[in-house]
């Protein structure tokens, strides 16, 4: 029974450790850059804001990584996690340039949560449809997400 229940989430737990360890390199540039100038500097002000919009978002996107990968298809969630893992990295690099670097990360990122919060409604929506109906669409809609999850590569 443990068995079944990991092989149905074992990509999100992943996807969840490696976005952690994305959020102890982001602390550690903070912590850097406090350490190393003054704290009133211009670079620290802009390494700290971007920590803060990425940690802003964060449970958010667990949330929804989450919700889609159990209630509709762990694959498609944990490839769109990874994606913004990606996105985000991107969005916190270009912010300690010019802030005007981030703005495609973020709207990448928005759109991968949109995704995903798509994927949950569908999922959730699925379940009702089987238990009130006895309808079971789940296995074309994880086809049809599989198929989508491949657009979010594109800019």
């Amino acid at each position: 029974m443990l068995s079944l229940l990991v092989e149905n989430i074992y990509l999100l737990v992943v996807v969840t450790l490696i976005s952690v360890l994305q959020n102890v390199f982001f602390a550690q540039k903070v912590e850097r850059e406090c350490k190393n100038r003054n704290t009133s500097g211009s670079a620290f002000q802009r390494v700290s804001c971007a920590n803060r919009n990425c940690m802003d978002a964060y449970p958010t996107f667990l949330a929804v990584m989450w919700c889609a990968g159990v209630c509709l298809s762990q694959a498609p969630a944990a490839f769109a996690g990874i994606i913004y893992l990606l996105v985000r990295q991107k969005y916190f690099i270009g912010y300690l340039g010019q802030s005007s670097q981030s703005t495609p990360g973020y709207l990448f990122g928005k759109r991968i949560i949109s995704f995903l919060s798509l994927m949950c409604i569908v999922g959730i929506f699925n379940y009702l449809l089987w238990r009130f109906y006895g309808s079971d669409y789940k296995e074309y809609v994880e086809t049809i997400t599989n198929a989508a999850s491949a657009l979010l590569l594109l800019p």
